[in-house]
């Protein structure tokens, strides 16, 4: 099998070729037939159980299909159960191997991909993976009863056929040089899931059916509201595969519930289970220690990652009538003193967030480039004055700034959007005051919440602090029903399709959908479609670069706060570990995929 160079699909006339996988950027680190990926223990001994935590807001689970919208899935089933036709790796970007596919076709205009199922593959109940399950598995997650994040993502698919048992080629509507790889990473499962007595239920009623995929594991014991046991298929059909060698090493992983942080972070320290991932720096700093760490049996972990910083936010729901003002948002943003926290509550583990690209090829910084400005003008009466010109930075209370300046900005900007403050309190034109309720599902939030109310109670607003169960917060979240609240998006080093269901016009009115800010702009639908248009990594940064302007100047988010490393606590006399840290390691998925037992039991 040749080695896959895409070259300009788009626009070439060269005839296309198979190969074992698809890079964006037609580049791929590992060639034909590599033995196995460089960062995995190829030799890694399989046996024993790792013990996790869930790392879900959920509290606790309710089914078994993680697709469908009602409910909550157990941590970590779809990564165990379900197999797509390519894999990537963790040591590159943008770039899909053969997993359930043998090989990939990229067809010289772009519109279509074309995938070679592997002979070996095998569902968890014995039968083959066939076309027709690729095909099935489509079909479901663009139908009625998944969330809308699908239907966007995959828009510019026209269709699936079936070439025969083992060849599968997906149709697009135009050449996006992102789309092998998005469908590539689509679960795969049976058409019999969900199949009773001869006959498929709909799949909103496959809800307890225990998944049929094709992953490394299945589901085992489970104590529902206490812990569910993923346990390792002794026949994975993959297990030898280049893809997979030295990965899916525990017999059994235990995923336990705690519905208490402190409970959970006690319940660590006893031994209860073997790795925590950190996400309170408070907690990392100050109640990570006990016996157990005192004799090397637990070890507080910070493993450093090039991953993309994401850009979690505080979101604006500009739904809501008192949030439509851009000058409104932005003078809130004005109020939250980052420097302060970090010093005084954070410990200074974090680094702020600035736009949507950040540690990526595509953030963006200075005056946009020409080729920005030929993307911007014609959509300049749409868009902020202020996105022509410097990069937004946020704002900062260290001097020669200070929270007082910042706060003085906001007042003026709030002057100008036609509010005033009548005894303490800011009312507009109709004598209504600028209260906002500031929504979340861990009451442990106010804490970090507390110092803005303080600060916008300067300016005469009043932020209200509102704790809700998670199943009522995903409800809420579901049909914005909110006026603001923090969402922790992940980041990308291929920015795609995904944008539109993040910020395009159209999910803004479709519930469940991911744009939770309601971002209704023609000018940000263009810039989403011009990066997923993109032929070239030269267009593709313009694209991106203006849609972050746009966003950004926009201020429907407030950016928060990122950290270089993964902390994770481990469990030293359980657990070992590979020698290298992969660049692109998701944290804990990491240790669950490449880790394995000391010593452990059995062959």
């Amino acid at each position: 099998m040749r080695f896959f160079m895409i070259c300009c699909w788009a626009l070439c006339a060269l005839p296309a070729w198979a190969a074992h996988g698809y890079a964006l950027w037609g580049t791929l680190k590992y060639p034909a037939g590599f033995a196995h990926f460089d960062y995995v223990n190829a030799a890694a001994p399989k046996g024993g159980e790792l013990r996790l935590v869930s790392n879900s807001r959920a509290s606790t689970f309710d089914k078994y299909n993680p697709f469908t919208i009602k409910g909550s899935a157990p941590a970590y089933l779809s990564q165990l159960l379900f197999d797509t036709l390519l894999t990537g790796s963790l040591d590159e970007t943008a770039a899909g191997y053969g997993l359930l596919a043998q090989d990939v076709e990229v067809a010289p205009d772009g519109l279509s991909a074309t995938f070679r199922l592997r002979p070996q593959a095998r569902f968890h109940h014995g039968k083959p993976v066939l076309a027709q399950d690729v095909k099935f598995s489509y079909d479901t997650l663009v139908g009625p009863f998944t969330s809308p994040a699908y239907k966007t993502m995959l828009i510019d698919v026209a269709g699936v056929d079936v070439l025969d048992d083992r060849t599968v080629r997906y149709r697009f509507k135009k050449p996006n040089r992102e789309l092998p790889l998005t469908v590539g990473g689509l679960p795969v499962f049976s058409r019999d899931w969900g199949v009773e007595d001869g006959k498929a239920k709909s799949f909103d009623q496959v809800v307890v059916d225990e998944p049929l995929g094709s992953g490394p594991y299945k589901i085992g014991p489970v104590r529902f509201g206490k812990d569910i046991t993923y346990v390792r298929d002794p026949n994975y059909w993959a297990r030898d595969l280049n893809v997979r060698r030295g990965t899916a090493n525990f017999d059994r992983i235990t995923v336990k519930i705690y519905k208490d942080a402190t409970a959970r972070l006690e319940a660590l320290k006893a031994g209860e289970f073997d790795l925590m991932r950190f996400f309170s720096a408070g907690d990392w700093a100050r109640r990570v220690n006990g016996k157990k760490f005192n004799t090397g049996e637990l070890v507080k972990g910070e493993f450093q990652h090039k991953l993309p910083s994401g850009f979690q936010s505080y979101v604006f729901n500009t739904r809501r009538p008192l949030l439509q003002d851009v000058r409104v948002r932005e003078a809130l943003g004005l109020a939250v003193d980052f420097e302060w926290m970090n010093r005084q509550m954070f410990y200074g583990a974090y680094q702020r967030v600035n736009g949507l690209f950040g540690n990526t090829a595509c953030e963006t910084h200075g005056l946009p480039s020409p080729q920005e400005l030929a993307l911007m003008e014609p959509w300049r009466k749409d868009l902020p004055a202020s996105a022509f010109g410097p990069m937004t930075v946020p704002p900062s209370t260290d001097p020669p700034s200070s929270l007082r300046a910042n706060l003085r900005r906001a007042q003026q900007l709030l002057h100008d959007a036609g509010w005033r403050v009548q005894d303490g309190v800011l009312h507009n034109a109709a004598g209504q005051a600028l209260v906002l309720e500031y929504m979340d599902s861990n009451e442990g939030g106010v804490r970090t919440v507390a110092p803005w109310m303080r600060n916008l109670e300067k300016l005469g607003i009043a932020l209200r602090f509102r704790s809700v169960d998670f199943a009522l917060y995903q409800q809420r979240l579901q049909n914005f029903d909110f006026d603001i609240t923090s969402i922790a998006y992940g980041g990308t080093n291929n920015p795609g399709q995904e944008f539109a269901d993040l910020f395009g016009s159209k999910a803004a009115d479709t519930e469940d959908s991911g744009n939770f800010a309601g971002v209704k702009n023609p000018a940000v639908d263009a810039f989403i479609t011009a990066l997923t248009t993109a032929k070239t990594e030269a267009q593709l940064l313009p694209a991106c670069h203006a849609l972050d302007r746009a966003i950004a100047h926009g201020h429907y988010l407030i950016p928060q706060w990122t950290a270089p490393t993964h902390r994770m606590v481990y469990d030293a006399w359980r657990l070992e570990r590979p020698a290298s840290v992969p660049p692109y390691s998701p944290g804990e998925t990491w240790v669950i995929d490449m880790w394995w037992a000391k010593n452990p039991p059995g062959p």
